[in-house]
């Protein structure tokens, strides 16, 4: 049995990466953290952080929490703001029963922030070789060493045992290696932009999400920032993007501009910086996120919430799971594939059922009639409107969405 410690290369450093390595470090075990970017760095995203972040957060060190909730650089969150193509508005808290006194249990923070403040934390750990400004552009392994060569683009190259991607949405380990693609039906295009002085912003940060019929089945959103600021943004499935021609950005202007919902709100609103373009990979189909000697985390494993959009809760509880992973491959000294499936399990139970269920709430959004009927009736009852505020922390309650006989029930107005 081997007795030297092995060589394990993360590639790329945001809440997937940093994850990874963090929880490595509390386990004791050594890894180099590799990016392109020289932090702290922008990152196109709708810097939404669910309860889900927060739990990781605290599993990586209970202090930092109440340090990060008390960041000027991020604002709490209680719930989100759901609007129909027929303008219903629905508000739902994370909590059926809150106060907004309470510590917020979601937040926003702009992820040039967020990610640097992750990075941050990995720099203070001895147990953590991070490097900036390095791209790694193409991998080959050594049948003979058992060992990956990452080969960089500046012409060095680095020597792993081990390989764990989490350099995002355009992967080279997930498309080269990996062998996994982005497919049309399974990809989102959004874009995103900071506005300055948006009127009628929610007085509990509800975030905001309007399912406009320019962009169904994807929506419109306003997510409220520090500052007097917002994340602005929209998004849509890649394959009706194609199927309807839309140019996206045109659409998101003039939407802007002529909408009756947004006109007056964004009619004094400045223009923080350019719209930037940003594709997300769904995980509304199963993918092998394992191999011998690697295993992919976050955007790399294609793993955005197709209905909600989330993406950095999903990307962190993968990073978790993939150090575990690595813990269990070392204490086996056995890094082949029967050992790394752990890893596709641990997914598969944690994430696959709530995954499932968004795939099959976001086909709701190709029906606006029903859609509007669903959320006009939710307003109306407080019962149906608690089960649809639960399912953002229960999967189980979630499931009843997915069952005919709940929209029966509805039809025929059993909530009350």
């Amino acid at each position: 049995m081997s007795t030297t410690a092995p060589t394990i290369l993360i590639v790329g450093a945001g809440p997937a990466g940093c994850t990874t390595a963090l929880h490595l470090a509390k386990l004791g075990v050594k890894s180099i953290l590799i990016d392109k970017a020289v932090f702290p760095r922008d990152k196109i995203c709708g810097d939404a952080l669910s309860g889900k972040v927060m739990d990781i957060v605290r599993k990586l060190h209970p202090d930092w929490i109440a340090e990060f909730q008390s960041s000027s650089n991020a604002v709490g969150s209680y719930g989100i703001l759901f609007v129909s193509p027929s303008g219903y508005r629905l508000r739902l808290p994370f909590k059926p029963s809150y106060t907004a006194e309470e510590p917020a249990p979601g937040f926003v923070s702009k992820r040039i922030d967020f990610d640097d403040w992750l990075v941050n934390k990995v720099k203070q750990e001895p147990l953590i070789q991070c490097i900036e400004n390095t791209e790694v552009r193409h991998y080959t392994f050594d049948e003979e060493n058992q060992t990956w060569q990452a080969q960089c683009k500046d012409g060095g190259t680095l020597t792993a045992d081990f390989i764990v991607a989490c350099d995002g949405a355009y992967s080279s380990f997930t498309k080269e290696v990996a062998g996994l693609i982005t497919e049309p039906q399974h990809n989102c295009f959004g874009l995103r932009s900071y506005y300055r002085n948006v009127k009628n912003m929610d007085k509990e940060n509800f975030i905001e999400l309007h399912f406009v019929d320019d962009f169904l089945p994807g929506y419109f959103w306003i997510f409220p920032l520090p500052n007097g600021e917002a994340n602005v943004g929209a998004g849509i499935r890649a394959d009706y993007l194609q199927q309807k021609n839309i140019n996206l950005k045109k659409q998101f202007e003039r939407v802007i501009a002529e909408h009756p919902e947004f006109k007056e709100r964004f009619k004094d609103a400045e223009v923080v910086n350019d719209i930037k373009l940003f594709g997300l990979p769904l995980g509304s189909k199963a993918r092998k996120l394992h191999g011998h000697r690697y295993l992919l985390a976050g955007d790399a494993a294609m793993l955005i919430d197709p209905f909600t959009g989330e993406g950095i809760g999903n990307a962190m509880i993968s990073g978790f799971e993939a150090a575990n992973t690595i813990v269990h491959c070392i204490a086996q000294n056995d890094f082949t594939e029967k050992i790394t499936l752990q890893y596709q399990s641990t997914i598969e139970r944690k994430l696959s059922a709530e995954l499932k269920l968004s795939a099959k709430l976001q086909q709701l959004a190709n029906y606006p009639r029903l859609f509007n009927f669903v959320v006009k009736r939710t307003v109306k009852s407080k019962a149906l409107s608690d089960t649809f505020s639960a399912m953002f922390y229960d999967v189980n309650i979630r499931a009843k969405l997915k069952n005919p006989m709940f929209y029966v029930e509805l039809l025929f107005s059993t909530f009350k």
